[in-house]
């Protein structure tokens, strides 16, 4: 391990300090009063989050090469080649952060269904979703954390391989009707343990009526999103463990693709439905993911090349949204076309 955490605590310690000086900045100035988000405004924060953690991405790859060629720690280990080594974890960082992107367009579907179900005006949904990334980034901590202790056993690394695959195979057959949360059974068990109050107050979580608290509409939708993404690390963390075997790559791409989460869900929400293809592109994904975690990295001595790894996730990717895109303008011209000749089927009766 490069970067072990009793050397590098302190690099955790500082890279979590500043995600949450970002995130302050985030709700106690920039979005400090509720309101709709636009697409134009998510579009540039969306860009900002992307900005920043390409950034980290190079300073990081400065402070490894710092750090691989002045350290005797590295220094002593036969062979070591500073500058390629510093290269390889910079390009696992964005592989890393590319594949957590990726898998993060189930997080956008999910947050959608959610919201409509509860009825959350968009002016709200900032809200929920600030205090449900930062509940995710506790969680995915805590999972990295027993990520890079789990996935030292052989017999552990098959066995998240294989969920993998299952998991992509499952999503390529899965059908594509729209999900119903009326019959849920976390959606049930969540009224049966909270007081609920059936209306919107405002942007408050909890309401006071008659001296008893309730929660609102809000605060089950928060939690059914943190259980909801607690479920997708199980793919996702497993996932980045099979690109690079650093906990300290894993945890900062890992946090950096969460950040932005919300200003993706707001500038893909009214366009989504034509992605029609992009669950396939997502299970594809998984599935190689998978493969590489069972059987190509001991294929190719320990480690498939990550230059190879991010040309074929960028490529699955890129193939389902062009195909999704092609697919949604051929929709487009015929329904025009459909449209042109009833009105000239019309012109002529009349």
């Amino acid at each position: 391990m490069l970067f072990p955490f009793n050397d590098y605590w302190w690099f955790y310690a500082g890279f979590t300090a500043f995600v949450l000086m970002v995130l302050a900045l985030d709700l106690g100035i920039f979005h400090k009063k509720a309101h709709e988000v636009s697409v134009k405004e998510a579009s540039i924060w969306t860009g900002i989050w992307i900005s920043l953690a390409l950034t980290f991405n190079y300073l990081f790859y400065l402070y490894a090469h710092y750090r691989f060629s002045t350290h005797e720690r590295y220094l002593s280990i036969p062979g070591f080649n500073a500058d390629e080594q510093a290269k390889a974890s910079a390009l696992e960082f964005l592989t890393g952060f590319v594949v957590e992107k990726t898998l993060a367009v189930d997080n956008i579907f999910i947050f959608a269904v959610v919201f409509a179900y509860f009825g959350i005006p968009k002016i709200y949904q900032h809200r929920i979703l600030f205090w449900g990334i930062l509940g995710a980034l506790v969680f995915r901590g805590a999972f990295v954390a027993m990520g890079s202790v789990l996935m030292q056993y052989h017999a552990v690394v098959i066995f998240f391989g294989g969920l993998l695959i299952l998991t992509g195979i499952k999503m390529t057959f899965a059908g594509s009707e729209a999900q119903d949360l009326e019959n849920n059974f976390v959606v049930k068990q969540l009224k049966k343990i909270f007081r609920v109050h059936p209306k919107i107050e405002g942007q408050h979580f909890f309401v006071k009526k008659d001296g008893l608290t309730y929660v609102t509409p809000l605060f089950l939708s928060l939690v059914f999103l943190e259980l909801s993404d607690i479920i997708f690390a199980v793919d996702s963390v497993p996932a980045i463990f099979a690109l690079t075997k650093e906990p300290l790559i894993v945890f900062t791409s890992n946090i950096f693709a969460i950040l932005g989460l919300r200003s993706m869900y707001f500038m893909l929400a009214g366009i989504m439905d034509r992605f029609i293809y992009i669950k396939y592109g997502l299970a594809a994904v998984l599935i190689f993911v998978g493969l590489k975690m069972v059987w190509l990295n001991s294929a190719f001595d320990g480690k498939f090349p990550v230059t190879w790894s991010l040309g074929i996730i960028t490529s699955l990717i890129g193939a389902s949204i062009v195909a999704s895109l092609i697919n949604t303008k051929k929709s487009k011209i015929s329904d025009s076309a459909l449209i042109l000749k009833k009105e000239g089927i019309s012109h002529e009766n009349g």
